[in-house]
């Protein structure tokens, strides 16, 4: 025997046909008609008429297509129009009378170049810093820093949370798309992380050169420690801007300024997920992510490797490394490897450096730092994938291992791809210069490099380029401190899935 089911209960707001017309129906229906008839207006004409037709409009499809042309698809559009607004707002800053030290604002140009440097965190500039801006523009420059290093959607997240201590979903899902969250429910935790750790690097790098300014330099308490906050910020943020004309030429033998400035950066090279992990499984490197394994491996050889490389071969030469006593240049050289790859301090004159020497910062600049952190450039991780493909590819293996762990087939398409569209970015920027200016391609192409990889070094070349190749230089900061891939995603409406493949075929490769 089987049990019989029994009958469902039928809704209260149906009738007993299913439709609406049954005696459970009929008040609803009747007090619906009434109201009708009792909201006519002087002229006879029913005003529910109007909401309707809006009713209809809103339920149809031209409502949410002819809203969706003006809002974002795509987190990485919130990000490239946060990173935008923030631009805009840093250039109609800067160009008040106030920022400036003279009679004028400054130019458009120049307010807009520094204010994208500054969000972009790179440290480019067209003008001297120190003695170009006010201490108003200063304090702008050192927010819009601040601002840009965090990430604009993480702060506006972080102003969520810390005002309304409510977030939406669209801003959880801009804010993780730019801090690399795990999760929506872990927004909050690594935008509170992220400022704990900005907050504790930048408060104690500031306290030391404080420190180290008035003891040794003769600096009043006041400047020294605004000199400390504003080079703190910059250092930890890669941003790579300094109070000093020469920058800190000036500092290149003090290994009490240049090291806590080069471990700052270093720190906030390494990327925030890779600064959790490290906080939460420090002593147990078995359980370490691929990611973090990459990034730390790949900074301790870039490290390593360059200031090997730029000590070898600056050691002789006058203008650089050769004026300085022995333990000075190797200082000297391990601090310019730390800060070429996206820092853009310099304790030397680059502009006197040889050409194989832009040649091999180059490289180091392309590569950059970690992922999701104040870094630019290619990333090492995206270095590190490509690296371990062409390794695979050599041995003739058929999947791609990295620390016991093998790579999804997705992830070699994104190094790819970044790398690509990076190259073909740099490379058209570079041919327009030289066709635009006269000075030669290794100064050239440094100076594109620095400006993609968010980097900041110049051979002395910036503001002597013109109008359009300035504007080159802004677009490239703007495309490198957001990543190709990002901007590539913002620019797409929505996304298109592929119902269907094509048969295979194998070109002939080599």
């Amino acid at each position: 025997m089987h049990d019989v089911p029994g009958r469902k209960p039928r809704p209260a707001s149906r009738g007993r046909d299913g439709r609406g017309r049954g005696r459970e129906s009929a008040p609803l229906v009747k007090a619906t008609r009434s109201r009708g008839r009792a909201v006519k207006g002087r002229s006879g004409r029913d005003a529910p008429r109007g909401k309707a037709t809006l009713r209809r409009l809103r339920g149809s499809k031209a409502f949410p297509r002819l809203l969706n042309v003006f809002a974002p698809q795509h987190p990485a559009q919130l990000i490239a129009l946060g990173f935008a607004a923030a631009v805009a707002v840093g250039t109609g800053l800067l160009m008040l009378p106030i920022a400036r030290n003279g009679p004028e604002g400054a130019p458009f140009l120049d307010a807009l170049f520094t204010s994208t440097s500054a969000v972009c965190v790179t440290g480019l500039s067209t003008v001297d810093t120190p003695v170009y801006w006010s201490g108003f523009g200063k304090a702008v420059i050192l927010v819009l820093i601040q601002v840009g290093g965090f990430g604009v959607m993480s702060f506006g997240t972080l102003l969520g949370v810390l005002l309304a201590r409510r977030l939406g979903l669209r801003s959880r899902l801009a804010a993780a798309a730019e801090s690399q969250a795990t999760g929506l429910g872990a927004v909050r935790q690594v935008i509170l992380g992220v400022l704990a750790i900005t907050l504790m690097v930048e408060v104690i790098l500031a306290g030391l050169l404080a420190a180290r300014y008035v003891a040794a330099y003769g600096y009043t308490p006041e400047r020294a420690l605004w000199h400390g906050v504003f080079h703190s910020v910059s250092a930890f943020n890669n941003a790579g801007f300094a109070l000093h004309t020469d920058n800190l030429i000036d500092f290149a033998g003090d290994p009490w300024v240049c090291l806590p400035i080069a471990a700052a950066v270093i720190i906030g090279g390494l990327g925030f997920p890779v600064l959790f992990e490290l906080h939460r499984q420090y002593g147990r490197p078995v359980h370490w992510s691929m990611n973090t394994k990459l990034v730390l491996v790949g900074t301790i050889a870039l490290l390593v490797g360059g200031a090997g490389f730029l000590t070898a071969v600056e050691w002789s030469n006058p203008a650089t490394l050769g004026g300085l006593r022995p333990g000075e240049r190797v200082l000297a050289g391990f601090f310019q490897s730390v800060t070429t790859r996206t820092a853009g301090f310099n304790s030397i004159d680059i502009g006197q450096m040889h050409p194989v020497s832009w040649l091999g910062m180059d490289i180091l600049m392309f590569i950059g730092g970690g992922p999701a952190g104040t870094a630019g450039g290619l990333k090492i991780t995206t270095f590190g994938v490509l690296f371990f493909i062409l390794v695979t590819e050599l041995r003739g293996g058929t999947g791609v291992n990295v620390f016991s762990k093998q790579l999804p087939r997705a992830v070699h398409r994104q190094a790819i791809t970044v790398v690509l569209l990076s190259i073909a970015l740099v490379v058209a920027s570079t041919v327009f210069l030289m066709l635009i200016t006269d000075f030669g391609q290794e100064r050239i192409l440094f100076e594109v490099v620095s400006a993609f990889s968010t980097t900041g070094l110049t051979t002395g070349i910036t503001a002597a380029l013109p109008p359009a190749g300035q504007l080159v230089l802004v677009l490239l900061m703007f495309v490198g401190r957001l990543g190709p891939a990002t901007l590539g995603a913002a620019l797409a409406l929505r996304e298109r899935p592929v119902l269907y493949e094509y048969p295979k075929e194998r070109p002939l490769i080599g």
